[in-house]
């Protein structure tokens, strides 16, 4: 969904040895899961615990087995996979999840959940691979702290999703059910409306002018009134972009007026 002319993420993973993960693979389609099953099989950090065709059962079995790593489809009958990761994430020890999905619109909702790694079908070796090592990172790691506010972004581009840091983000316009993320290296979509999106954002970084569009604070080069009440924000980037009436009171607050 992102514009063509973002870079695609080039970063290396380096190998973290360690004993396999014993994953539990979850997908209530029979060819998908012998299908992750053979891409599994060429990996070195992991072994296959077992697998569950639904939700209902996928929790019976690591509650049985313990294991250290999901595989986890997002659409299941009954029980979803977002439901399956609500339910893990009030257990004290839980495995650590990795979405395998061919829908890219949940992916805000499951790293809200803490999932590790939102990846889209088809799965090549490769990119479930990185998931692979991400999982590892996070287990020899020090455990960070949940973080009241939003810090991060994943955002679907081609066959993956592309992490993009809240302070990378200049300007974010409301696009019917989706946003557009701006940033120096392109712009993204992402299914999220702008006003559940400015819940989630730090107001210490970010400030909504208009009810379309958001921004930045530090992207605010000044504030200019053209007369007759209406008052236009003036950005870094050159851009005059008018205030709303609803939210001029706020952005003069801001600005200590």
């Amino acid at each position: 969904m992102a514009e063509d002319t973002a870079p695609r993420c080039a970063c290396r993973w380096s190998s973290i040895v360690t004993e396999p993960l014993r994953t539990l693979i979850v997908d209530d389609e029979p060819l998908a899961v012998e299908r992750l099953q053979i891409v599994c099989a060429g990996l070195e950090n992991l072994s296959i615990a077992g697998t569950a065709n639904d939700g209902a059962a996928a929790l019976r079995l690591i509650d049985a087995l313990s294991p250290d790593l999901l595989l986890l489809d997002m659409t299941m009958p009954e029980l979803d996979g977002l439901s399956v990761a609500r339910a893990l994430a009030r257990k004290d020890k839980a495995p650590a999840i990795v979405f395998v999905t061919a829908h890219d619109n949940f992916a805000v909702e499951a790293f809200d959940l803490d999932a590790v790694d939102y990846v889209l079908k088809p799965v090549s070796p490769d990119r479930l691979d990185r998931a692979i090592q991400r999982v590892l990172a996070r287990r020899s790691g020090k455990a960070v702290e949940a973080d009241e506010w939003l810090r991060e972004f994943w955002v679907p581009h081609r066959s993956e999703l592309l992490r993009i840091a809240a302070s990378d983000v200049k300007q974010i316009d409301a696009e019917r059910d989706y946003v557009r993320l701006h940033t120096d290296n392109g712009s993204f979509l992402l299914l999220q409306t702008i006003a559940g999106l400015e819940e989630r954002l730090d107001p210490e970084q970010f400030i909504r002018i208009h009810r379309s569009t958001i921004l930045r604070r530090n992207h605010i080069k000044g504030l200019r009134h053209e007369g007759l009440g209406v008052w236009c924000v003036e950005t870094e980037d050159g851009d005059a972009l008018r205030i709303g009436r609803t939210y001029l009171s706020n952005v003069k607050k801001m600005a200590g007026r």
